[in-house]
């Protein structure tokens, strides 16, 4: 059944412009990256999370404190650990 003849939806017009648009080069191959940066490793790692300041909690902000520099400190050490592993940890010695 077709709609109403005052209720029938018209097609947009496309330019000539939009219809004869090349397509995109999507699957073209990506740009070579440059190799990564040295990971060099620091004295504390908390340093950044204790100019913070303590955290804003009522109760327990010295655990809370603690707890969140135990954190950071792992996470240094993970990282340092990856770097390591994809020869990608600085030793000091320039390339």
């Amino acid at each position: 059944m077709s709609p109403p003849a005052g209720r029938r939806r018209r097609r947009p017009n496309r330019s000539k412009v939009e219809q004869q648009a090349p397509p995109s080069d999507f699957w073209r191959a990506p740009p070579t990256p440059s190799p990564p940066d040295k990971v060099a490793p620091v004295q504390d790692p908390t340093a950044l999370l204790r100019s913070l300041g303590t955290p804003p909690l009522p109760v327990h902000s010295s655990v809370a404190d603690a707890s969140l520099a135990l954190v950071t400190v792992h996470a240094s050490r993970l990282a340092i650990a990856l770097a390591a592993a994809a020869d990608l940890l600085d030793d000091g010695d320039p390339d």
